[in-house]
């Protein structure tokens, strides 16, 4: 069974893929409208300013980073693996709002876009220091995503993904490192 959209969740990702593809400012409720396929009052039935289709963004972020977390939590092959892993995969609903959200960052005119961004890193920097026990290593291991994240979103190597040999390099030296450390 399909899962229809709810016309909140529409202008929700209308205004999302507005404020990646074309920008903040582009971004308009008028824009939203029409990108949603609604009318400007259907909009202002659910979200009555841009900075209210701010705030359901970070809702949706709020939301999907609390998945994640379970899923790192979760994955058998270790926290720090999933975290390496996950950090090369691009296109998901989590990293298109991620993306959206650091736009509306960038732009200096939302400080919860801002504050969204720091919680997101704050869960994944305490389940990763958790994980390793380590301070320096934590934050290695997020940077070392971001590298990977970044080079996976510009770079995308005719759409091949980074060789899972390469990553598990990676994490064997993130995970040799972590154990040197304690010793």
């Amino acid at each position: 069974m399909v899962q229809k959209t709810s016309a909140k969740e529409s202008v929700l990702d209308a205004f999302e893929r507005l404020v990646i593809d074309r920008g903040e400012r582009a971004a308009t409720l008028e824009a939203v409208a029409v990108e949603a396929g609604v009318s400007k009052g259907g909009l202002l039935y659910h979200f009555g300013a841009k900075k209210d289709l701010v705030e359901g963004l970070v809702g949706r972020m709020t939301s999907l980073a609390e998945a994640d977390l379970e899923q790192l939590t979760a994955a058998t092959d270790g926290i720090v693996s999933r975290f390496i892993r996950s950090s090369v995969v691009v296109g998901t609903p989590f990293d298109t709002t991620y993306i959206a959200m650091t736009r509306l960052a960038q732009s200096g005119l939302y400080p919860e876009a801002n504050a969204a961004l720091a919680s997101v890193e704050h869960g994944w920097r305490t389940l990763i220091e958790e994980a390793v026990g380590d301070p320096a290593v934590a934050r290695l291991v997020l940077l070392v995503g971001d590298g990977l994240y970044y080079n996976a979103a510009l770079f995308p190597f005719d759409k091949q993904p980074t060789p899972s040999t390469e990553l598990d390099d990676v994490i064997g030296a993130i995970e040799e490192l972590a154990r040197s450390r304690k010793a």
